[in-house]
Parts: C-alpha cells; sequence; structure tokens
C-alpha cells in the first residue's frame, strides 16, 4: 500500500516530528488564540506558524546544502537545523 515512497524510519521520523510541532501550535493557539505575533530580528512581524514555517524551511536548506557539500553523515547539520529552529523561535 505505501510502497510508492521509500519509507525508513530516519523519513518516519521526520513526518512524525512536523505532524507533532503542528499539532502543539494547535493546542497553542486554541489556548492563547492571536498567534502571539511579535517583531523580530529580520525586522519581520511574525506568529508562531511563521515562525514554524521559516525554521523548517531553513532547516531544508541546511540539510540540502549539507549534502551537496559534504554528504553524510546528517548528525552535524541536524544540530545546525535545531540551532536555526531555536534562533527562529527566539529571534524571528
Amino acid at each position: 500500500m505505501l510502497s510508492w515512497m521509500a519509507w525508513t524510519w530516519p523519513t518516519a521520523f521526520v513526518f512524525i516530528g512536523i505532524f507533532s510541532s503542528m499539532a502543539v501550535l494547535t493546542v497553542l493557539e486554541v489556548r492563547t488564540p492571536g498567534g502571539a505575533e511579535r517583531r523580530g530580528a529580520l525586522g519581520l512581524v511574525t506568529t508562531r506558524g511563521d515562525r514554524l514555517f521559516i525554521s523548517l524551511l531553513g532547516s531544508a536548506y541546511i540539510f540540502l546544502a549539507w549534502l551537496g557539500f559534504f554528504g553524510t553523515p546528517l548528525w552535524i547539520p541536524l544540530g545546525l537545523a535545531l540551532a536555526w529552529a531555536s534562533f527562529c523561535f527566539w529571534k524571528v
């Protein structure tokens, strides 16, 4: 049934992480509506969802650049992506 994609545990963990973060943001939005808008370091007015999108997009670019320049293993870009995500939610 799911043979159209090479499902591996790392792939499953990526999707589980994305959907889990969306679920957490949904719960936060229900508890405190409005998205917690703020102006960050980039000069953008962002909500929690915007910051999640920016962090996911940046993380994808970090992994693609790492694969293009260095290849595997991917532990270092994972750390860089987590640092980028924390920066996005802290300062953006």
